[in-house]
């Protein structure tokens, strides 16, 4: 594996391998063209950082080597880690202590167990707590008269009726 010197403490096998996970459904979001590593692509990175923390980048560049040396160079200057090179995608994480605070203020004492009881009330069809929204349920079609050509009688058939 090759290494790759970063200001930002390495992270460990197994926070990189959640992170490859965590990765895997995400879409490229900074595209590096044929210019190269511009100032404008480097801010744009770590905006995406800022917002984001776990970001793929697509660099259109033929060769491997100019790849490897272009993921240094990112890791370099925005003090962020290594995830993945995978062919023309470079995975790179930087840890955002803002974005974790922020989803911790928004988020109320409560809303943590108002969800599962709502996802149990939906699981057992209890009626929840007073107070507390009940989960959507599926509602099935109900149909007046049974489509032509089908049974009629109490059968609970769907198979067609041979009419000779």
């Amino acid at each position: 594996m090759r290494e790759y010197t970063s200001c930002m403490s390495d992270i460990t096998p197994e926070q990189r391998r959640a992170l490859r996970a965590k990765a895997h459904h995400l879409r490229p979001v900074v595209a590096v063209g044929a210019h190269g590593l511009t100032p404008a692509v480097v801010h744009e990175i770590d905006v995406a950082l800022k917002a984001h923390e776990l970001i793929k980048i697509r660099v259109f560049s033929d060769v491997r080597a100019e790849r490897d040396a272009l993921l240094a160079q990112i890791c370099g200057e925005l003090n962020c880690a290594p995830v993945q090179h995978l062919g023309k995608l470079l995975i790179v994480w930087r840890h955002n202590p803002a974005l974790h605070a922020k989803r911790r203020e928004t988020a109320s004492p409560h809303a943590a167990a108002h969800r599962r009881v709502i996802a149990k009330s939906a699981r057992s069809r209890i009626a929840p707590p007073a107070g507390m929204p009940r989960a959507p349920s599926r509602r099935r079609r109900v149909h007046s008269e049974p489509a032509p050509g089908f049974a009629t009688t109490h059968d609970q058939s769907r198979r067609r009726r041979r009419t000779h």
